[in-house]
């Protein structure tokens, strides 16, 4: 899911310190849900920024970048290997 734009932010902060509503209506007004209004007022309120976090999303590689260039070779030498083969090669190069 996409993060919502700064001007979007900003607009809600703004509503919020001039104290134009609670946070039900501000979400409301803004067509958001009550808990990116709860989420967004409480980071700015405890670190003033209004800026998104960063995307965390994946597992960590099951493949370290200083075996790719093994990989590489492998798959270049054995071309028609099967997943399961080359898994077994790279066991053994590593």
């Amino acid at each position: 899911m996409k993060a919502y734009d700064q001007d979007l932010r900003q607009k809600i902060i703004d509503a919020f310190r001039n104290r134009e509503g609670s946070y039900r209506k501000l979400a409301k007004r803004f067509h958001v849900s009550l808990s990116f209004i709860q989420t967004l007022l409480g980071r700015y309120l405890d670190t003033g920024s209004i800026e998104p976090l960063p995307h965390k999303s994946g597992n960590t590689p099951k493949i370290k970048e200083e075996h790719y260039p093994i990989l590489k070779k492998l798959v270049e030498e054995k071309n028609d290997a099967t997943l399961e083969e080359l898994c077994v090669q790279m066991e053994l190069q590593t």
